[in-house]
C-alpha cells in the first residue's frame, strides 16, 4: 500500500501492522493519536526538524508537542542511525503508542518528517485547527524511503519577474513538501539585477527595475506600462539561505555571464561592448528573447564579477552552496565579432574564435572559484569551446549536452527543456493562459527519465540528478507561477526521488489515484495549481499571445 503518499517510498508496510521493532504489539491498533500529552524526543543532530515539527503540527493542530524524556512512550522520537543512506529514513510505530523516525542524517530525519505529515492528513498543511479538539491519527505504518538522485531541484527566475522574498520563503517550503533538495535561484538576466551587491550599488539602483514589460510573448503587442522591479537585500539573501538550510535544501544562486547580462551593462555601460554600441544608452531590457549586448571580454570585466562573487560567496556559505552557477548559455558573439578589443583579446590569447573566447572567461571564473573552495555548474553551452575538469553542466538543450559532458567526466544536472520546463504548457486547449512551448502534462512530467539510455556505467555515475526550470517571462505573479509549476512538480518530485520502472512501465492511474490526497493537501496550502480539469475562469489569459509548438518534442 502507499497511503496516498507523494513521492512513493521504497517501501512500505501495512497500516495496520501495530508489530514494534522488538516484536510486541503497540497497544494503538489504530495509530498515534496526537493530543496535548504527545511529546518530540529529539536525539543530538535533530534539533531542527523538532522544531520544524512544532512549528508546522503544532500550529495545524493547537498542539505544544513539549521535548519528551528518554523514557517517553507517547512521542515522536527522532534518531540518527548511520548505516543508513545519508538522506534515507525509516518511519515506524514504537511500543506504547510512538512513532520513531530514523534517518542517515538530519536530512534524511527531516524527509521523513515530511512523510509523517502527508500521514497525518491535509489538515496538516495548514496553519491553524479547523478542527479544534479532535485527535489526529498517525496510522501506524511502517516506511522506509532513500531517494534515487542526491540532487532534486527546482530554478526558479526571479529576474523576469521579480518574487517577493516571502514567496521565495513560500517555494522552499513547497518544495521541501515535495523531498526536492536544490533550489536553484535565478538572479540575474537582461531584465533585472535581484541581489544586492555593497561595493556596486547600481547594479539594484538601475539594474533591478525596468521601465515597462511585453505582456506575453515577445512576438506580442501588448504591454504592460508598470515599471517593474525589485530585489533582495544581502539580509534578504541570508534569510533565503538560512531558511533553506533548516530545510536541508541546497541554494545554487546563478549569477549569469557573459551573456543575459543587459541589466548589468545598464547599471555599468563599461561592462559592454563599447567599441561596438553606445552603452550608455542601454537600459533594462523590456522584452523577451536571446538579447546581443554581452559582457566585454576585458579585464576591468572580470575584475568587477570577481568582485561581485566575493560577497555572493559571503552571502551563500559553502556548505548550503557548494557550486555556483555562472550561466553562459545564449551567449552572441556579435558584438564580440565586431569589437576590436575583443578581437585584440581573442589575438593575445592565442585563441580559435569567439567561442573559445567565451570559454576562456568560463575558465577563469572556474579557476577563481575553484581556488574558494566552491564548484563552478553553468547552462550546457559552456561545453562549447572546451569545458575546465570540475566544472559540472546543467543539461537544458535537450540530453545531448549533458552526455557528452558526462561521458567526458563531468558531473551533470539534466534538466531537458523539452520535458521539464514548466512554462512550457500543460494541455493544448483554447483556454490555457500565454501557451508557451510544447506540450507537457502531468503524464508527460511522470514519465520523463532523467538517465538517458545507451550512457556508460562510469557516465551514468556522473548524473547528479535532475531539475525542473521555471522560467518567468509569462508568469507575472506568484499565482501563475503556481499555475505553471502544479500540479506537475509533484510527478516531477517521484521522479527525482522514487525508484521508478522505465518511463513507459509507470503507474500513472495509480499516481493520479494518489494525487486526488494530493490535491487536498496543495488547497490547504493554498497553491493556485492547474485543477486536473482545466483552468479556472480567473486563471486564463484570453487574448494574450503565446508561443506554442505542436508535436511530441523532440528527443535530442
Amino acid at each position: 500500500m502507499d497511503m496516498d503518499l507523494i513521492p512513493a517510498p521504497v517501501r512500505v508496510g501495512d497500516a495496520g501492522d501495530t508489530t514494534g521493532a522488538d516484536g510486541t504489539g503497540s497497544g494503538a491498533p489504530d495509530g498515534l493519536a496526537l493530543d496535548s500529552a504527545t511529546t518530540i524526543t529529539a536525539a543530538p543532530g535533530t534539533e531542527g526538524t523538532e522544531r520544524w515539527l512544532r512549528s508546522t503540527l503544532g500550529a495545524a493542530f493547537g498542539l505544544p508537542l513539549a521535548p519528551g524524556g528518554e523514557d517517553a512512550t507517547h512521542t515522536i522520537r527522532l534518531d540518527i542511525d548511520p548505516a543508513l543512506e545519508a538522506e534515507g529514513y525509516r518511519l515506524a510505530p514504537t511500543p506504547g503508542g510512538g512513532v520513531e523516525i530514523t534517518g542517515g542524517s538530519p536530512a534524511g530525519v527531516f524527509w521523513g518528517a515530511q512523510t509523517l505529515r502527508q500521514l497525518l492528513g491535509p489538515e496538516a498543511f495548514r496553519r491553524a485547527p479547523v478542527n479544534p479538539g479532535a485527535r489526529p491519527v498517525i496510522p501506524f505504518t511502517h516506511v522506509e524511503d532513500a531517494p534515487r538522485f542526491p540532487w532534486r531541484g527546482m530554478m526558479l527566475d526571479v529576474a523576469r519577474h521579480f518574487l517577493p522574498k516571502d514567496d521565495v520563503l513560500r517555494y522552499l517550503d513547497l518544495i521541501a513538501a515535495h523531498k526536492l533538495n536544490v533550489f536553484h535561484f535565478h538572479l540575474t538576466d537582461d531584465q533585472g539585477w535581484r541581489i544586492e551587491i555593497k561595493r556596486h550599488p547600481r547594479l539594484t539602483e538601475v539594474g533591478s527595475w525596468r521601465s515597462r514589460t511585453k505582456h506575453g510573448h515577445r512576438a506580442s503587442e501588448l504591454w504592460d506600462e508598470t515599471p517593474h522591479g525589485g530585489y533582495y537585500t544581502q539580509d534578504d539573501i541570508r534569510e533565503i539561505v538560512a531558511y533553506a538550510a533548516e530545510r536541508h535544501i541546497r541554494v545554487v544562486p546563478e549569477i549569469d555571464i557573459p551573456g543575459h547580462s543587459q541589466a548589468a551593462i545598464a547599471a555599468y555601460p563599461e561592462l559592454g561592448n563599447s567599441d561596438v554600441i553606445d552603452t550608455t544608452a542601454l537600459s533594462v531590457w523590456d522584452t523577451w528573447g536571446i538579447n546581443a549586448n554581452v559582457l566585454a571580454p576585458t579585464d576591468n570585466t572580470l575584475r568587477f564579477f570577481e568582485g561581485v562573487l566575493e560577497e555572493v560567496l559571503e552571502l551563500f556559505p559553502a556548505a548550503t552552496s557548494p557550486f555556483i552557477h555562472i550561466g553562459g548559455d545564449e551567449c552572441r558573439k556579435e558584438q564580440w565579432k565586431d569589437s576590436p578589443t575583443a578581437q585584440s583579446r581573442i589575438e593575445g590569447l592565442g585563441l580559435a574564435n569567439e567561442d573559445e573566447l567565451q570559454s576562456w572567461i568560463i575558465r577563469h571564473f572556474d579557476a577563481w572559484l575553484t581556488a574558494r573552495g566552491r564548484r563552478l555548474i553553468g547552462w550546457d553551452e559552456i561545453l562549447e569551446g572546451g569545458l575546465p575538469a570540475g566544472a559540472a553542466v546543467s543539461s537544458w538543450r535537450g540530453y545531448g549536452g549533458g552526455v557528452t559532458a558526462a561521458e567526458a567526466g563531468h558531473d551533470v544536472v539534466m534538466c531537458p527543456e523539452q520535458h521539464v520546463y514548466l512554462d512550457h504548457r500543460q494541455d493544448g486547449g483554447p483556454d490555457e493562459p500565454m501557451p508557451i512551448g510544447f506540450i507537457r502534462t502531468l503524464e508527460d512530467v511522470y514519465r520523463f527519465e532523467p538517465v538517458p539510455p545507451g550512457l556508460s556505467e562510469e557516465a551514468a555515475r556522473h548524473i547528479l540528478g535532475t531539475q525542473a526550470n521555471v522560467w518567468t517571462e509569462v508568469m507575472q505573479n506568484r499565482g501563475r507561477v503556481d499555475y505553471q509549476v502544479f500540479p506537475r512538480l509533484a510527478a516531477f518530485a517521484e521522479v527525482a526521488w522514487s525508484p521508478l520502472p522505465a518511463s513507459a512501465e509507470r503507474d500513472f492511474a495509480a499516481f493520479e489515484r494518489r494525487m486526488a490526497a494530493h490535491y487536498a493537501r496543495l488547497d490547504a496550502l493554498g497553491v493556485d495549481y492547474r485543477p486536473p480539469s482545466g483552468p479556472l475562469p480567473w486563471q486564463q489569459r484570453p487574448g494574450v499571445l503565446g508561443r506554442p509548438l505542436e508535436g511530441p518534442p523532440p528527443n535530442v
